[in-house]
C-alpha cells in the first residue's frame, strides 16, 4: 500500500508542476479605451429626428448615382472617400458608383439647396442653414438601405465643399453623429474644413462595419461587443 500510495503522489505531484501559469488579463490600450467611446458618441441615433439610440449600418451595397454640377475634383474626391471606405470595411460592405439611378440606393447631389429641395421638399427647413446635408432609411432590423446627400456648390466654396462631400457621406455609413472632442475629426461638431479621416475616424469606419457588428445595439451593447472585439485582436497579437 505504500509504495501504491508513493506512485500516486508522484503522479499527482508531477501533474500538478504540468499546470501552466495563467494569463494575464488582456488590457486595452488607451487608442482602444478612446474609441470605444467615440463610437458610442457618434454611431448612436442622429442629430435630427428622434430615432432611437441604436447601431444602424448598410448590409447591402451603397449604389451611389450622383446627378447635378460635379467639378472634376469634386468628384475624384468622392472617388477617393470611396476607396479609402472600401479599404476599412471587413463585413461585405462596399460603395459602388452606378450610372443609372434605377440601379441605385443612394442619391447625391450636387448644386443649389433649392434644387436639391425640389427634389426632397422634406429638406427645406434644414437647407437653410446647412450647406450639407444626407437623409437614410432602414428597415425593421435596423439596416440602412436607401438615403441621399447634398453638397451645396454655390453657397459653400471649393474647400468648404470637399470637406462636405467626405463628412456627409460618411456619416451616411451610421455614424451619424458630431462631436466636439476631436478637431482633425470629419465628425467634429464645429466648422472645419478636413478633408482626409484621422485615424479614430478610420478606427469607427472599421469597427461598424466589422463582422462582429450588428445592428440594433444599445450604448451598454456596445461597450460589450467592442470589448470583445479588442479583447480577441489583443489576444492574437500576444
Amino acid at each position: 500500500m505504500r509504495s501504491v500510495a508513493y506512485i500516486v503522489f508522484s503522479i499527482l505531484f508531477f501533474w500538478s508542476c504540468q499546470i501552466p501559469e495563467p494569463k494575464p488579463a488582456v488590457e486595452l490600450t488607451d487608442f482602444q479605451e478612446e474609441a470605444i467611446a467615440y463610437f458610442k458618441e457618434v454611431a448612436l441615433g442622429f442629430e435630427f429626428g428622434s430615432a432611437s439610440p441604436i447601431t444602424r449600418k448598410w448590409e447591402e451595397p451603397m449604389r451611389i448615382y450622383v446627378s447635378g454640377y460635379a467639378e472634376g475634383p469634386l468628384y475624384s474626391t468622392l472617388q477617393n472617400v470611396r476607396n479609402e471606405i472600401n479599404s476599412l470595411v471587413s463585413d461585405g460592405f462596399e460603395l459602388e458608383l452606378v450610372a443609372d439611378s434605377l440601379e441605385s440606393n443612394f442619391h447625391i447631389f450636387f448644386g443649389k439647396a433649392g434644387d436639391y429641395v425640389v427634389r426632397y421638399p422634406n429638406q427645406k427647413e434644414y437647407v437653410k442653414s446647412n450647406y450639407g446635408l444626407f437623409s437614410v432609411f432602414w428597415n425593421g432590423r435596423n439596416e440602412i438601405n436607401r438615403g441621399h446627400m447634398y453638397v451645396d456648390t454655390e453657397r459653400a466654396d471649393s474647400r468648404a465643399q470637399h470637406h462636405l462631400l467626405r463628412e456627409e457621406l460618411t456619416q451616411s455609413l451610421g455614424l451619424a453623429k458630431d462631436s466636439d472632442k476631436y478637431p482633425d475629426s470629419i465628425f467634429q461638431q464645429s466648422y472645419t474644413y478636413t478633408d482626409e479621416y484621422s485615424e479614430m475616424d478610420k478606427e469607427l469606419i472599421r469597427l461598424l462595419y466589422h463582422p462582429e457588428m450588428t445592428t440594433g445595439l444599445t450604448e451598454i451593447e456596445v461597450d460589450v461587443l467592442l470589448r470583445s472585439i479588442y479583447t480577441s485582436e489583443n489576444t492574437l497579437l500576444q
